[in-house]
C-alpha cells in the first residue's frame, strides 16, 4: 500500500492505492489537491461559489492515472469504477468528460448519487480497479 507523493494527503488512515493479487486498488479519489484547495471549485470576492464538474472530473481522473502510474500502471489498465455524485443533476458533464478519457472497450462502471463528500465543493469522487501489468508494480503485496 501507498501514499503517493505529490498528491492530496488521505483524510483518514488509508493509502492513495493498494496493491494485492496483481490488481490495483484505488482508494476514493477527489479533484483536491495537495495544498487542499479543490480544482473546479472558486469563490468570488462576493463569497459566490462556482463549482464545476467538467472540471472536477478531469481532474479525478488525472489524480487516478498519476496513482496507478506509481505502481506501474495506467487509465488502460482500469478494469473497474465507481463514481460517485453528489447531484446526478451533474451526469451528463461527468459522462462528457469521462467519455474524453474511455470508450465502451475501457472499464466497467457504476455511477451512484450520495448525499455529500467530505467537502462541500466536491462534486465528485471515484474508486478504481486496475489490473497492474506483470512484473511492472514496485509495490506489489504478499
Amino acid at each position: 500500500m501507498t501514499v503517493v507523493p505529490g498528491k492530496a494527503t488521505p483524510r483518514g488512515r488509508f493509502p492513495h492505492v493498494r496493491v494485492a493479487n496483481g490488481f490495483a486498488f484505488v482508494s476514493g479519489t477527489s479533484s483536491r489537491r495537495p495544498d487542499n484547495s479543490i480544482t473546479g471549485a472558486s469563490v468570488d470576492a462576493m463569497g459566490t461559489v462556482d463549482l464545476d464538474i467538467r472540471v472536477q472530473t478531469r481532474a479525478v481522473l488525472e489524480n487516478i492515472r498519476d496513482i496507478l502510474g506509481a505502481v506501474g500502471a495506467g487509465l488502460e489498465d482500469l478494469v473497474s469504477v465507481t463514481t460517485y455524485l453528489v447531484s446526478m443533476n451533474d451526469f451528463g458533464g461527468y459522462n462528457e468528460v469521462y467519455g474524453e478519457f474511455f470508450d465502451e472497450s475501457g472499464p466497467s462502471r457504476t455511477t451512484v448519487a450520495v448525499h455529500q463528500l467530505p467537502h462541500p465543493q466536491l462534486l465528485i469522487e471515484i474508486s478504481a480497479v486496475a489490473a497492474v501489468p506483470q512484473g511492472h508494480s514496485p509495490l506489489e503485496e504478499e
